[in-house]
């Protein structure tokens, strides 16, 4: 969207919630400043304020968006492909693909465990892990693992994922980030995360 266009039509919240969200990815939530924002998106601080109380306000709102945007919608959208298929495996198929790809490129939430000294990031970094361990836990045990053993599986391939993003952020080298040598490293995971116990 370029100025102009930002410009001619009013901003809405999720506007801004989402510029938030592109300032956590680049730096964290320090960098979540009104007059920076405002100026990145062709608008004034009167546009915040006709939104926002405050700057907590604005973050509360760019966390409900990324909670909703990273998790919900992708459990959503993974979920309705394995329904298709009716098979547990190839939903968690369907899933680890999709994340440990989408490590390659997820600035945001490498910016929020970087800010989860402040309670509300902390909160939702909480809920979403746990939501997230929850649901691998269910598909595992849906592939017949008995409870203890789907959790402590569940909660490596969330692991696994947030290892992903630290090791492509501090040592891009040592994993393979180009095709095809990434599709083959994806394709390793992916099958060591499904392979029987």
């Amino acid at each position: 969207m370029t100025r102009q266009d930002r410009t001619s039509r009013r901003l809405t919240a999720e506007d801004w919630a989402d510029a938030a969200l592109r300032a956590i990815g680049e730096g964290g939530l320090s960098s979540v400043a009104v007059e920076p924002l405002a100026l990145k998106l062709g608008t004034t601080k009167g546009s915040f304020y006709h939104h926002f109380r405050n700057r907590r306000s604005l973050i509360e709102a760019a966390l409900e968006t990324w909670e909703r945007d990273h998790t919900d919608a992708v459990i959503a959208h993974v979920s309705t492909i394995a329904n298709e298929a009716g098979d547990p495996k190839e939903h968690l198929r369907e899933l680890f693909t999709l994340i440990v790809e989408y490590s390659l490129n997820d600035h945001i939430e490498i910016g929020l465990l970087s800010s989860a000294d402040d309670a509300a990031v902390a909160a939702v970094l909480e809920r979403v892990t746990q939501r997230r361990v929850e649901h691998v836990a269910a598909m595992y045990e849906r592939m017949g693992d008995d409870a203890t053993t789907a959790w402590q599986r569940a909660a490596l391939a969330v692991s696994v994922y947030l290892g992903h993003l630290q090791l492509i952020r501090i040592s891009r080298g040592l994993l393979p980030t180009q095709s095809p040598e990434w599709k083959c490293h994806v394709e390793h995971v992916v099958s060591t995360l499904l392979a029987e116990g």
